[in-house]
């Protein structure tokens, strides 16, 4: 009987399989992290390999600690880190080169020439985006120019490009040989090479960055009722399961937070945030350093666009006080430290780690740390580091704004770092609003679930699941306007701080 339906969520850092009831309640899960390689500074890498081997093994623990099969499973999504390339041979299975994260800043010279040489007007008017190092063609265009013997093969069939969502799902339905070679239309959207009106792979963009069009997967809806492939009979799941869901993981985390009308808002606090705003059947192009992009497409249905506004360096800046400068062991002891002062002291840390994106998109930004007097310990540093999530994001809101014309009353969060709740609270006294955390938080995994069965029928239509969302905690603004402008002020001045730092 199948009672339930399963989700990989595989994220920057970690990989983790999620099953899920009717209800959308969390049966099991089961999570590993994975390397990080670091080769040089601005570069950040995964190993394919290993990352398709996590999966396997969090869906191998999921269904262990629940004593579930395959035969419990009505069907599987998938949902993913985006923008981190793989280029691998189709024929062997091996990747050419080491995943490419989305983070990595190599291609930065690539961009701004390209943006000097007038493409970029091309880029946002066909895809919705900047040039920008974030993004999958120029890492792909890097992997073709810099790894001995990759152009050669991809003229010859023999190196096939994906997100990991493409890589994930190629190897779970058969690989070599066998395994559906597809990505989904949220994922394409993320590359620069993806055309927003005729949702397919644009001929021009290509010419961009000279990359063939015979090593791009094929494009299909999020949620897929004919399915995409099924999963191997000898592989994690031991049985045989419809794969029929794909999207990245800020569309899943729209899905899951059931934000289906247009002017519907979600903010997923992870490595980084990102903040999606519904725009429904309508492409929006944005004149405030926000990105385009294809929300999601259920079955036949029309595509539905959004407003995203992307910060590389949220959650990822708490492991920096963690793993680099050690002034807190786990990254929950920040909220502890955090409290141990009353405010930041006139600190504040801009963590422009990979440059500033939305709604900014400077490569040439580096953090830094600025306001310090002989007064200021590891406190103030915690606060300042949990008050840039907040007011990067009050950044993107902004812009968000100013482009759509909507004015959020109420945002919805999600992702690891809404447990903290210091956090949800300097988050409402900075942009004003109130703030509020579903019961289920891990809804990028429950998007992908959600999507998987609305293909097989597990859930019938959009509002039964919307249905199924439950507020859990809600934060409300405190601060005076007062504060909230003076404390933005200085935000801003510590921005400028940290413009022209690399020569690009």
């Amino acid at each position: 009987m199948t009672q339930y339906v399963g989700a990989i969520d595989q994220g920057t850092t970690s990989t983790r399989f999620m099953v899920f009831d009717h209800a959308g309640r969390e049966v099991a899960r089961h999570q590993l992290e994975h390397k990080q390689i670091l080769p040089q500074a601005g570069w950040v890498e995964h190993d394919p390999v290993e990352i398709y081997r996590r999966t396997c093994e969090t869906i191998e623990g999921a269904l262990s600690k629940a004593n579930l099969t395959a035969k419990d499973l009505a069907a599987v999504g998938i949902t993913n880190q985006r923008e981190t390339t793989v280029v691998w041979n189709p024929n062997t299975g091996e990747p050419l080169y080491n995943a490419i994260v989305w983070q990595d800043t190599r291609t930065d010279r690539l961009m701004h020439k390209l943006e000097q040489d007038g493409a970029g007007a091309t880029i946002r008017r066909k895809a919705g985006l900047p040039p920008a190092t974030y993004f999958s063609g120029g890492k792909i265009q890097w992997i073709l120019d810099n790894v001995s013997g990759a152009r050669a093969a991809a003229e010859r069939g023999e190196a096939v490009f994906g997100n990991i969502d493409t890589w994930l799902i190629w190897n779970l339905t058969g690989g070599a040989g066998s395994g559906a070679y597809i990505t989904d239309v949220t994922n394409a959207s993320r590359t620069m090479l993806f055309n927003l009106e005729t949702l397919d792979w644009d001929d021009e963009l290509l010419a961009l960055f000279n990359i063939p069009r015979r090593m791009l997967p094929a494009i299909r809806p999020s949620s897929d009722s004919t399915f995409y492939g099924m999963t191997q009979r000898d592989g994690a799941f031991k049985g045989e399961i419809p794969l029929c869901a794909d999207l990245g993981d800020q569309h899943a985390a729209t899905v899951g937070q059931v934000c289906f009308a247009p002017g519907e808002a979600k903010n997923t606090y992870g490595t980084g945030n990102f903040m999606l705003l519904n725009t429904g059947e309508s492409i929006v192009p944005s004149h405030a350093g926000l990105l385009t992009t294809v929300c999601y497409k259920l079955g036949e249905a029309h595509s539905i666009y959004a407003l995203e506004g992307s910060i590389a360096v949220t959650g990822s800046a708490v492991q920096w006080l963690r793993d680099q400068l050690g002034i807190i062991k786990q990254a929950g002891d920040i909220e502890a430290l955090a409290n141990s002062v009353i405010d930041n002291g006139g600190v504040y840390f801009v963590p422009a780690f990979s440059g500033l994106y939305a709604p900014y998109w400077r490569a040439d930004a580096r953090g830094c740390i600025v306001g310090l007097s002989r007064f200021n310990d590891k406190g103030h540093l915690a606060r300042a580091t949990l008050e840039s999530i907040c007011y990067q994001t009050r950044d993107v809101l902004d812009a968000m704004t100013k482009d759509s014309g909507v004015r959020l009353e109420l945002l919805k969060v999600d992702g690891g770092a809404t447990v903290n709740d210091t956090l949800m609270q300097m988050q409402a006294d900075v942009l004003g609003v109130s703030v509020v955390r579903p019961v289920v938080a891990e809804t990028t995994a429950l998007g992908a679930a959600y999507a998987a069965g609305l293909a097989v029928g597990f859930w019938t239509d959009t509002e039964e699941m919307r249905r199924n969302w439950q507020a859990g905690k809600r934060w409300e603004p405190r601060w005076s306007a007062d504060q909230r402008e003076e404390g933005y002020a200085g935000w801003q001045k510590a921005i400028e701080r940290t413009l022209n730092w690399i020569d690009v």
